[in-house]
């Protein structure tokens, strides 16, 4: 649910007005309105008027929320759309008057009409056809199904009736009001008359107003609110631009959106007196809104927790499970019953008392709640997705699978034994009431994890078994955020996007900041607040904008921040109806996908009566089953199918590999910190695993040091009353877990577990007037358990902050388990498993050439693609990885697949034309949507040879991919000649018979090409270098010469960016393109050389460039003066090694740029001695005595290198050098022992 706000009253002696406003726009109406719900619903309130209208374009995105806030405001709600009619909203086409539709008001005026706007609202998104340049439209038909209960207005001159008033057909609007009104009937048509200042507006409204007349057709004075006060004109034209992707300053701006620039401030929310003058001979058409206002009458029903269990969709139980007639509940607990006690047998090879106990509890809280049917429906699509057929349409369907568990529901016994989790809840000590609280009655809600490239099927089952109606996604909204909002209103008002970037810069990096931090001083909040000060003091000076421009930028910025952008679909939420969806809330058609999604947002939609369910697509269970098949496709025919969920979880050799920290590309424990944590803490059982994964986040992360020591140094363990060691010593005396916090609730106060997970988040809260009550409490419960007043209180202060740290165990279990899988193939099947992880990037041009280092850093073996041993996906076998043919740039997913299946048919491939001959010929066929028609095409075309080619797939046939290129194309038609059984090409082999056969193709031979050549064009297709490196010959120069990477830039521009800030906060000159920091040497191969001439063109030239070494590539810049001495010797892909300073960012979007100062002679570089150790510290240190074991290490030790400590303050980052007494060696030893201290962040030499 939205923050609801109560809004002050009307000033004292204000009198309620005897106008309320039915023609209104929010920001719902997706940048044509200019005000949020609370702005519109505060100023009627401030007005006294009784009654407000909400009215947005063509959708009801806000009606919900606003019928809420309007209700705790004391002000009627007037739930309404502005619909888009045409005559038939079916066919593509315009209104006979040659627009894209006509504007309709309707107005809710009870809940039936809430009903019936719902569905035509919905119809006009879904309907086939009925989208038309991006709106939802309806038409007369549907009006005639869904009017009941909902009052009508003629709408703005964009109205049918003034639109036939505008084009001259004033018979034609007559027979238009006739219409509406025998449809609507008396007292619900009325004809809306506005004055905004438009001329065609006084023409309508003339003739409208004889109409009404004419046919006793009440009246009903309206404006057009856009906006809130008349000085937002400008913003709300700003949003319309930014729309439509124009000019602000541009005159057709202002006469597109609003009539002309003269009129652009009308649009506002007027006070009663403001709007009486428009129409001052017109009294009742102000009194008819009062009218309406007063006959609308809506409170859109919310359903409670008991209610929503009757709204829960049903599919049909089997025959057996039918037994109480129509009772759809006591026939769904029969089953449930069933399927537990199934589970139940599987699950446990003795059930013994404890079990049975629980699991009857489970049971008798699961049916007194009504929530048999919630757990039915998780059930049954998790049941199906394991299944290998499909029930629905009777047909095989591939094993999907399922996460272990996710959440709290991972708690449930009932869950487990009905497959919904696989988690032991007696393994890992859950508990239930923390999924399912029966002193606090709410939906149950599993989020469920499932295989991300098989979550669309197991949606489209959920269609195929409710039915499509009953199913959808959930509606997003983006908004205007600061920085999205800066960039936007910046393109509208033409500001330089080099300006617009270095303002965006300067919004703190904290997601909930707002524009106004920036202006503001820094705070702990937001540390790095406060960027624009100087900005705004001297635009010109500091950015290059005058400050007119500045000021107007930021101004309408800040009243269009937050406001409503673009719709979205919810990542993981669905909703599933008992009946079509529009019965419950309206839907509409994502614009970018085509698929249908409910109006309302993820916090506001359940209680409208649909059930929200997560579907949540999970790589790393791809990335298992990748790994498994690849295991499986390898494996001996006497070897049982492996599966890793059937493996030990106490195997040695993982555990070892976690202790190393070696956990790159393990699920949960990839980062260097957590690699480092693993190193210092050494697990040895997955509850430790499971502990380090809860307390890996901030806050908890302040008790890993308490948690290390207490497993090395048992006598520090303390735990805060010798009674709670049972339930605290598998984490050594941290609370790390919320069921911990329960569990120590109900052993020192006797809290029931539903009472202490009451208490628990209560104290997550941290309301002061709630926890004194619970502390209360607390303290009276543990008195009666026979604990002190005081000793009680100490403990409740105890666990307060732990309450509110602490992690959920249900889900750390799960998705250490799942983590724990992870581990253990990478451990045992390192070549399957990195294979894996780059099947899941196939998609990602980053991710490719990380893990393909990753997998060389293993020791593996990276092999180019070959067309006899490459499939789709990546291979791994042994101690080689085998490049996938959808990993190369140019080969689609058919193509892949048709080589794969033609090679597993009938035997790899003998030659290049063997190739050709079986692979060119093969076609698949597709219907033509239009037509229905059958397509034939070719999978496997001439790119896609050639980027085999070029990545050295046939390679191993014989023959060079200099011969197959230049022979491809001509080959390739030999092929298809021959197939099609043309003239070209056959040779007349036997004289005068009938019988022709086709010479044998031969090739124009040529020489093999240079492995660098080679290199590149892998590089081209593939993204990264496999058969070698350019920088293969040198490793020994880098390994000795070269003191800056591509992986290390960062850490250099950090330091760059700290002596900079240190020489300006000094006062210094901060010169433009200036380089900070130390002078470093790099090496590696020079690619994409652009020069260009500076000052527009105007001034010297100077040069940009990559540099490309083993770890990725990094920026260059030459800067004139050393442009001029080295351009000419600077050739693209050539290899060079440079001297030069590191340049921070100028933008946060920006990478690191190199200044290159000159060019080393590679030949002459020899090994330089390593001079420095740098020790990065934490960002938690905070006094001397935190370091005391860092500083007992290096007292201890000895070398040639000087040390340095990199720490992070809030104002900025800090290099200190050590006292010239101590030094350090540089072997990799000391550095790796330094590393695994404590506090220590990073370690490296230079």
């Amino acid at each position: 649910m939205a923050d609801i706000h109560i809004f002050d009253p009307a000033p004292e002696g204000t009198p309620v007005s005897d106008f309320v406003h039915l023609h209104v726009h929010s920001d719902y109406s997706l940048l044509d309105g200019c005000c949020k719900l609370d702005s519109l619903i505060a100023r009627a309130k401030q007005l006294n008027m009784p009654a407000l209208a909400l009215t947005d374009h063509g959708n009801m995105f806000g009606v919900l929320n606003f019928e809420h806030i309007c209700h705790a405001n004391g002000i009627n709600p007037i739930v309404g759309c502005e619909f888009y009619c045409t005559e038939d909203h079916t066919a593509k086409q315009n209104t006979r008057y040659g627009k894209h539709n006509y504007h309709l008001i309707l107005l809710c005026e009870n809940e039936t009409g809430y009903k019936n706007m719902s569905w035509l609202c919905s119809r006009a998104f879904c309907d086939e056809g009925s989208l038309y340049y991006g709106r939802p439209r309806i038409d007369f038909e549907l009006l005639k199904q869904y009017h009941e209960g909902i009052i009508c207005l003629s709408a703005c001159v964009a109205g049918e009736l003034p639109q036939a008033i505008l084009n001259g057909n004033l018979d034609d609007a007559v027979e238009v009001a006739k219409r509406y009104k025998e449809l609507f009937g008396p007292d619900h048509y009325y004809i809306e008359i506005q004055n905004h200042g438009l001329p065609e507006e006084k023409i309508a409204s003339e003739q409208m107003i004889k109409i009404a007349r004419m046919l006793d057709i009440p009246l009903v004075v309206t404006n057009d609110i856009h906006y809130i006060n008349k000085d937002d004109a400008e913003a709300q034209l700003a949003l319309n631009c930014i729309g439509r992707k124009s000019l602000l300053d541009d005159p057709e701006s202002a006469e597109k959106s609003m009539g002309g620039s003269d009129r652009i401030s009308e649009w506002y929310f007027k006070t009663e007196e403001e709007m009486k003058l428009l129409f001052p001979d017109i009294p009742e058409a102000y009194e008819n809104t009062i009218k309406i206002a007063n006959m609308c009458n809506l409170t859109i029903h919310q359903y409670s927790t008991p209610e929503l269990k009757g709204c829960l969709p049903r599919f049909e139980l089997p025959k057996e499970f039918q037994t109480h007639g129509d009772d759809y509940t006591k026939n769904q607990d029969d089953y449930v019953r069933h399927i537990v006690e199934e589970g139940l047998k599987k699950r446990y090879k003795e059930i013994t008392p404890e079990i049975r106990e629980r699991c009857e509890y489970e049971l008798g809280i699961i049916f007194g709640m009504g929530f048999s049917g919630y757990f039915l429906i998780v059930w049954e699509f998790i049941n199906w997705s394991k299944s290998t057929w499909d029930n629905v349409n009777n047909k095989p369907k591939p094993y999907i699978p399922i996460g272990p568990g996710r959440g709290s529901g991972a708690g449930s016994l009932v869950a487990y034994c009905m497959g919904i989790t696989d988690i032991d809840p007696f393994r890992f000590n859950l508990i239930f009431e923390r999924f399912l609280n029966p002193e606090r009655v709410s939906m149950p809600d599993f989020d469920i994890d499932m295989d991300f490239d098989y979550r669309q099927d197991i949606i489209q089952h959920t269609r195929d078994l409710y039915g499509d109606p009953q199913v959808g996604h959930i509606v997003t909204f983006g908004t205007l955020k600061p920085k999205n909002c800066l960039a936007d209103v910046g393109r509208i008002l033409n500001i330089p996007l080099g300006i617009v970037a270095k303002v965006k810069e300067c919004i703190p990096d904290s997601p909930k900041a707002k524009l106004k931090n920036a202006f503001e001083a820094p705070t702990e909040k937001f540390p790095d607040g406060g960027k624009l000060i100087p900005v705004a003091e001297d635009p010109e000076g500091t950015i290059g904008l005058d400050r007119e421009r500045f000021e107007r930028w930021i101004a309408l910025c800040k009243k269009l921040e937050g406001m409503n952008r673009n719709t979205g679909l919810h990542a993981s939420g669905m909703v599933i109806g008992l009946t079509a969806l529009p019965d419950w809330a309206p839907v509409f058609k994502d614009p970018k996908t085509g698929e249908v999604g409910v109006q309302y947002t993820m916090d506001i939609i359940e209680p409208c009566g649909l059930v929200k369910f997560d579907y949540l697509g999970l790589k790393t269970l791809s990335l298992i089953r990748y790994a498994e098949d690849i295991i499986n496709r390898h494996k001996k025919p006497e070897d049982k199918i492996f599966s890793v969920a059937e493996q030990s979880e106490t195997d040695s050799e993982t555990f070892d590999m976690f202790c190393k920290g070696d956990s790159v590309a393990v699920f949960q424990f990839e980062s260097p910190g957590m690699q480092k944590i693993l190193r210092q803490v050494g697990p040895r059982c997955i509850e430790e695993l499971v502990a380090l994964n809860a307390l890996y986040r901030p806050g908890p992360m302040d008790y890993i040091p308490q948690y290390i020591d207490g497993k090395w140094k048992p006598e520090t363990i303390h735990y805060p009353d010798p009674c709670l060691e049972s339930l605290l010593k598998e984490t050594y005396g941290v609370m790390v877990y919320q069921e911990q916090v329960m569990q120590v609730s109900q052993k020192i106060a006797g809290f029931s577990l539903g009472g202490a997970d009451m208490l628990r988040r209560a104290m997550g809260k941290k309301k002061p007037e709630v926890l004194m009550g619970k502390k209360k409490e607390f303290i009276e419960g543990a008195l009666k358990q026979g604990f002190t007043e005081q000793h009680a209180a100490d403990i409740f202060e105890i666990m307060v902050p732990f309450a509110g740290y602490g992690f959920n165990k249900s889900h750390a279990a799960a998705y250490t388990v799942l983590a724990y899988r992870t581990g253990f193939l990478k451990c045992h099947f390192p070549a399957a498993f990195m294979a894996a992880n780059l099947t899941n990037e196939l998609t990602s041009t980053d991710g490719v050439p990380q893990y393909i280092a990753e997998a060389k850093r293993m020791g593996l073996k990276v092999d180019p693609p070959d067309i006899n041993k490459s499939y789709e996906v990546f291979d791994g076998f042994e101690d080689h990885v085998i490049f996938a043919f959808r990993g190369m740039k140019g080969m689609g997913e058919a193509a892949a697949a048709a080589i794969v299946e033609e090679r597993n048919a009938n035997g790899p491939y003998t030659s290049f034309m063997n190739f050709l001959e079986r692979c060119i010929p093969l076609q698949t066929i597709t219907k033509d949507e239009e037509t229905g028609r059958e397509l034939k095409k070719s999978p496997v075309n001439s790119k896609a040879v050639e980027v085999c080619i070029r990545t050295g797939a046939f390679d191993s046939l014989g023959q060079n991919r200099p011969t197959l290129l230049a022979n491809m194309e001509r080959a390739i038609k030999y092929v298809i000649a021959k197939n099609t059984g043309s003239d070209s090409g056959q040779g007349d082999l036997f004289g005068d018979t009938d019988e022709k056969t086709f010479e044998d193709f031969v090739f124009d031979e040529l020489p093999d090409i240079p492995l660098m050549e080679k290199l590149n064009m892998e590089q081209e297709v593939i993204g990264c270098f496999l058969s070698g490196h350019p920088l293969d010959d040198y490793k020994k120069i880098i390994d000795n010469c070269v003191t800056l990477t591509s992986a290390n830039i960062k850490r250099a521009s950090d330091e760059a960016a700290a002596e900079k800030a240190a020489s300006t906060s000094s006062g210094g000159f901060q010169r433009r393109g200036a380089s900070y920091g130390k002078s470093y040497t790099v090496l590696g191969m020079l690619t994409d050389v652009h020069s260009f001439n500076t000052k527009k063109g105007a001034g010297p030239e100077m040069c940009f460039a990559k540099l490309q070494d083993y770890d990725g590539t990094m920026d260059l810049a030459f800067f004139p003066k050393t442009w001029e001495s080295l351009k000419p010797k600077i050739q693209g892909g050539k290899i060079y090694a440079f001297k030069g300073k590191v340049n921070p960012p100028r933008t946060e979007d920006d990478s690191p740029t190199f200044g290159i100062d000159s060019i080393e002679d590679i030949n002459q570089l020899k090994a330089k001695s390593i001079q420095s150790v740098h020790i990065e510290l934490e960002d938690s240190f905070s006094k001397e005595m935190d370091i005391s074991l860092i500083k007992d290490f290096l007292f201890g030790t000895s070398g040639n290198c000087s040390v340095y400590f990199h720490i992070k303050t809030i104002s900025g980052p800090y290099i200190i050098k050590a006292s010239s007494g101590i030094s350090l060696s540089s072997d990799e030893e000391t550095l790796q022992n330094l590393r695994n201290l404590p506090l220590v962040k990073q370690v490296w030499a230079e």
